[in-house]
């Protein structure tokens, strides 16, 4: 999540941006009217008769390694046959720029949109979450392949992030124990080749696209990968399943997800254990996040603005009970 003051729209940021891709002016306004903004602002336009995706990021937001392990890890997957989404070079041949904006400093990439429906909007079917597994471990098994020119982070620099983000916004002192404690546990955990790589970290049922014709899951926004274990990855994806499904349709979605993962790469005894210390990750890593998010008041908010502060400040306090004694 952006800070808040980045989450307004702003189109004449977006054309100045898109004066370096090219594009189809004549329905531009249109296309950037379907913006969303939450970790990166993404503006919609089309380039040809593709319907495709300019992303910016305020450079105070991004760590420009990130950036480019990423997309150098989207080029490994595609050049591996595996369905990530496409980045578009800029009229420069760059696939990320930094730019000195009229609104200051921004990273901005494009990447054109992928077949299908996000497995959020389907009905979760067995064949769907069977596909979904499967997308995961070829994911898991080319990472296990892959080594980057330049690395992204890796969860001990994600925690030292942490540490800084709680100093600085004065986190409560149960949340500084849970930090030391994860900290400690996290470390008595082995790395291996076989356990530990780039792992996508938002592997969540909005960024996965399925498409019934080809019976195929394309997958998007690597922006979050880490250097972690695998089983944080499906950690995470356990944890939105269980939020979007009632119990029994959960243990069944869950089922196909495991065969399909399975088929393709172990879930060792040790993962599966291994899950509730990737579930106090997810909850501390995600509470710095917003906390920092949050952090900035204004006056006169929008209503939207408003309404979205209070269920942010929920999802703060729902982790920090988490992590209470």
């Amino acid at each position: 999540m952006l800070k808040l003051k980045y989450l307004f729209e702003n189109y004449a940021l977006a054309k100045e941006a898109l004066a370096h891709w090219e594009h189809d002016a004549a329905s531009l306004d249109d296309m950037l009217s379907q913006f969303r903004i939450s970790s990166n602002a993404i503006y919609p336009f089309l380039h040809g008769e593709k319907r495709c995706f300019l992303r910016l990021a305020p450079t105070e937001e991004k760590q420009e390694n990130n950036i480019i392990g990423e997309l150098e890890f989207i080029r490994f997957l595609r050049g591996h046959g595996y369905a990530a989404l496409t980045p578009i070079p800029a009229r420069s041949g760059e696939y990320y720029l930094r730019l000195t904006t009229s609104f200051g400093e921004y990273y901005a990439s494009a990447f054109e949109e992928v077949p299908g429906v996000p497995i959020e909007s389907t009905d979760y079917s067995p064949e769907i979450m069977y596909a979904y597994g499967r997308a995961l471990a070829q994911l898991h098994n080319l990472s296990e392949r892959f080594t980057p020119n330049t690395r992204k982070w890796t969860h001990r620099e994600a925690l030292d992030w942490t540490a800084g983000t709680l100093e600085a916004y004065g986190a409560p002192d149960f949340v500084f124990r849970e930090l030391n404690a994860l900290k400690s546990a996290l470390e008595a955990l082995p790395i291996r080749s076989d356990n530990y790589g780039l792992v996508h970290y938002d592997f969540e049922p909005d960024n996965v696209f399925w498409e019934p014709q080809a019976k195929l899951c394309s997958v998007i926004d690597f922006d979050d990968g880490i250097y972690h274990w695998y089983a944080l990855d499906l950690e995470q994806v356990f944890d939105c399943l269980a939020e979007e499904l009632a119990a029994d349709a959960l243990q069944t979605a869950k089922e196909c997800f495991l065969r399909g993962y399975c088929e393709l790469r172990a879930f060792s005894e040790e993962a599966k254990l291994s899950l509730p210390l990737m579930h106090r990750f997810i909850n501390l890593y995600g509470y710095a996040r917003l906390r920092r998010s949050v952090a900035e008041q204004f006056e006169n908010e929008p209503d939207w603005l408003v309404q979205l502060r209070k269920k942010l400040n929920a999802s703060i306090a729902g982790k920090e009970s988490a992590m209470r004694p």
